[in-house]
């Protein structure tokens, strides 16, 4: 299997391979955002994260780490500023098709229920480096 620049720079990021357990947490936690789509709790793409997360409307993020860094440029920075917590997933195609799209950059949560529904399910690569360092 060839390298692309993108798993290339995923690996430098220290993106790594899930568990086996982790793999079964993440496509539930895929289904549930597939859910909240359908209701209306789940918003797709940069830009519409960015407006969320400025209003404090944001209560959960999902972020693909093999994203052109401009992108993660973006968001990562608000987020840990506004001490959204965040899930690194590997795949932005992964994440795409859970929101039946072909590939996303970012996935907000804004439903409180729906956030704590895919926390609950303790996917270990989770966190907002600065909001978990203050207890949030």
């Amino acid at each position: 299997m060839l390298e692309t620049k993108k798993n290339v720079r995923a690996l430098k990021a220290g993106a790594h391979r899930l568990p086996e357990h982790d793999k079964v947490a993440l496509e539930r936690a895929y289904r549930l955002l597939g859910l909240g789509v359908r209701a209306r709790g789940v918003i797709v793409g940069v830009e519409q994260v960015r407006d969320a997360a400025k209003r404090n409307r944001l209560v959960l993020a999902l972020v693909a780490t093999d994203a052109s860094p401009n992108s993660l440029k973006k968001v990562v920075p608000l987020l840990n500023a506004r001490r959204v917590r965040f899930i690194e997933v590997s795949s932005a195609e992964e994440l795409g098709h859970a929101v039946g799209r072909e590939q996303t950059t970012v996935v907000g949560v804004l439903d409180r229920r729906l956030a704590d529904g895919i926390r609950d399910l303790n996917l270990e690569n989770t966190g907002s480096a600065r909001a978990s360092r203050e207890g949030v």
